[in-house]
């Protein structure tokens, strides 16, 4: 090599030293619209937080999810008229249409619980839900909700993303995407599922997939150490780690000039670091009061677990954590809300253990003035069918079932929507999974047609071609 050429050189002295300077034209090109971006007001970090479209109702999302699909007509969504169908298969009218494991000519099953009107709004609430009544005048009741699917992963699919298949990014993720982190020092979507197993639609239900991938969900598991992979070896004292960080840095800023994805990378790295900070004291529960550990039910073993997680994410959206999913529920081995041997014995177990966390969530948020700007949801990936299954079980029903939200602008005290005598279909008011979605980005202060990515020549968004704003549901 020649004096003129010297073999150790740095990337940037390489370009421009060769192509006649082009290169360095072109680095300084670069160099100078990162300049701008950070002068404007713009920033490197892809979790930085970012304006919505317009203003928004809510500023953060507690996403519960109960895995299986509750029964409608047990819950929330009475059907007294079933009574003098008892013993008789549904009319010819309804189509009688097939499920996962029903022909459809399978006899009606009347519900066997007991409903009341709660609160000032008089809303029917089950024998089921004792304490989650207490709030009627809190929640806003979708009775006319529709999905596409019988099958339990497409319909989980449908339900996060939009889509029936794997490979399109969750709800979770195209809100942090669309909006950023408020935290520095936490992820900005953690998701937390049981502790016997995940859903049967697994990782795909809080994938990234095409966007980014620090826009994915952070898995959070149950013990001392919740995010896996985070505390540093044990033979590195906390000053070894951070020399060994800031030296990574100063090495990526070197090279990462113009580098969109080697400088999301390097954000990632500067939260995990974070993180071995700040996550150890989010997620301690020793320093919450004994009344409010027992308001969640963790002195019940019972409710020990999803009250755990529910107080959990109260301290991660009180911490500027985006958006959290809470599962109810696991994978097909694992107990959770499908009831195809016996309603009864199943929904009294799975209501047993979130009726109570879930009603101290929203009493706790609403106390600390948090429930205004918190979207609190209730859903699943379709509802359960008036007929029977084997005498004393309902099948998957996708035609006509009941979700909820409180808080965050939605219209607390009223049932949107309706379903026919059977509480088989949807009449008035339907809500499909791109209404669904449409409507939790409107209060998240996102126009769910203007939130794109482009993908493989084509701007993707989350509710497709499709997707209405549910505003009856809207204060």
């Amino acid at each position: 090599m020649n004096t003129h050429f010297p073999f150790a050189q740095s990337r940037r002295e390489f370009l421009f030293r060769s192509g006649g300077g082009l290169g360095g034209i072109a680095l300084n090109y670069l160099h100078s619209q990162e300049t701008l971006a950070r002068a404007s007001g713009l920033s490197s970090n892809p979790l930085a937080e970012k304006k919505p479209h317009f203003a928004p109702k809510a500023k953060r999302v507690i996403f519960m999810f109960m895995v299986g699909g509750p029964s409608q007509m047990d819950l929330f969504d009475p059907k007294p008229g079933l009574v003098k169908w008892a013993g008789k298969p549904l009319p010819e009218s309804t189509g009688r249409p097939k499920s996962q494991f029903t022909t459809g000519n399978e006899v009606i099953l009347p519900s066997t619980r007991k409903f009341a009107k709660h609160g000032n709004s008089g809303i029917e609430i089950s024998d089921l839900m004792p304490n989650l009544a207490t709030c009627a005048d809190d929640i806003c009741f979708l009775r006319a909700c529709w999905c596409s699917n019988t099958v339990h992963a497409p319909a989980m699919y449908e339900l996060h993303s939009g889509r029936t298949q794997m490979g399109w990014p969750s709800l979770g993720s195209w809100v942090t995407y669309g909006l950023g982190s408020v935290s520095e020092n936490l992820p900005a979507y953690c998701v937390m599922p049981q502790p016997e197993g995940v859903p049967e639609g697994g990782a795909p239900c809080w994938s990234g997939a095409f966007l980014p991938p620090v826009y994915q969900g952070t898995l959070l598991r149950r013990g001392p150490n919740p995010i896996i992979n985070l505390k540093p070896p044990p033979d590195t004292s906390e000053e070894q780690n951070k020399r060994a960080f800031d030296l990574v840095q100063k090495l990526n800023a070197a090279q990462s000039i113009g580098d969109a994805e080697l400088e999301a990378r390097a954000s990632s790295y500067e939260l995990a670091f974070k993180m071995q900070k700040h996550a150890p004291d989010a997620v301690d529960l020793a320093k919450e009061t004994e009344s409010t550990k027992k308001a969640y039910g963790l002195d019940d073993k019972a409710t020990a677990d999803f009250g755990t997680r529910l107080l959990l994410a109260r301290r991660l959206v009180e911490r500027g954590v985006r958006f959290v999913t809470v599962y109810s529920g696991g994978g097909p081995l694992v107990t959770q809300w499908d009831a195809h041997d016996n309603i009864n014995t199943n929904h009294e177990k799975m209501c047993g253990h979130v009726d109570k966390p879930i009603a101290a969530l929203l009493k706790d948020l609403k106390q600390r003035g948090m429930l205004k700007d918190t979207l609190v949801v209730w859903c699943s990936e379709f509802g359960r069918t008036p007929n029977s299954q084997g005498g004393k079980g309902r099948d998957h029903n996708p035609h006509g079932y009941t979700m909820w939200m409180a808080g965050g602008g939605a219209k607390g005290g009223t049932v949107v929507g309706s379903t026919d005598e059977f509480g088989l279909k949807t009449v008035d008011d339907p809500v499909g999974p791109n209404d669904f979605h449409a409507t939790i980005l409107h209060l998240l202060g996102l126009d769910h047609e203007k939130l794109t990515y482009r993908h493989s020549g084509r701007d993707e968004r989350l509710t497709d071609v499709g997707g209405f704003v549910v505003e009856k549901a809207l204060e």
